[in-house]
């Protein structure tokens, strides 16, 4: 594997400069990876960083794109994942403890081994899947406003039949991109910790 999992000190990229055209492709897989990371949605969206929350979310994924661009390796994951979470907590007052933060730091080092190699097909996934849950999102959306109009004729019983089968499927459909968690509350420090998935946070393995 191109990116190290944790563990043995290894990398990603072989040091050598990307290509203007990589640098691009890098940065739009950060925007997309960062837009179907939930905990970072929940910290945007419930405005844990405050007012700017989304401008630091976006200065979150540019400073990552700086990190990979600028210096010439190799990436470790270990650092990577250490960058994150310090910047989680600056920047959102929040812990990410759901093992998210490795999770995508390890999807970012693959993307950027890849756009190294000239090679886009994970961004390519990723946009995508983006095009499908705007679809999904879109079609949830038309649902909710035929509702309010859902006595004004009699003649659409089999659009309406559809509509309600599309309505069934959506929320799995949406669980990909949003799932709905509970909001996690913060302590009486003001402290934020989103709930770990799988056993809870794992930092600096050896």
């Amino acid at each position: 594997m191109a990116a190290s999992n944790g563990g043995g000190g290894s990398g990603s990229g072989s040091g050598g400069p990307i290509s203007p055209e990589a640098a691009a492709a890098l940065g739009e897989g950060i925007r997309l990876v960062f837009g179907r990371w939930t905990a970072l949605q929940m910290a945007v969206e419930n405005q844990w960083g405050g007012r700017d929350s989304r401008a630091k979310a976006d200065h979150f994924g540019e400073s990552i794109h700086s990190w990979f661009c600028r210096s010439r390796g190799p990436h470790y994951f270990e650092d990577l994942v250490d960058m994150m979470y310090d910047t989680v907590s600056d920047s959102f007052n929040a812990d990410f403890e759901d093992n998210s933060v490795e999770e995508v730091a390890e999807q970012l080092l693959i993307i950027h081994e890849e756009c190294l190699q000239s090679n886009y097909s994970s961004i390519e996934k990723l946009r995508n899947l983006r095009v499908q849950g705007n679809a999904v999102s879109q079609s949830r959306q038309q649902i909710a406003a035929d509702d309010d109009d859902s006595d004004s004729s009699d003649d659409d019983d089999d659009g309406e039949s559809m509509m309600e089968d599309e309505a069934a499927a959506a929320p799995e459909e949406m669980a990909v991109d949003r799932p709905r968690p509970s909001r996690p509350a913060p302590d009486s420090d003001g402290w934020t910790v989103v709930p770990p998935r799988h056993g809870g946070r794992s930092r600096g393995r050896n």
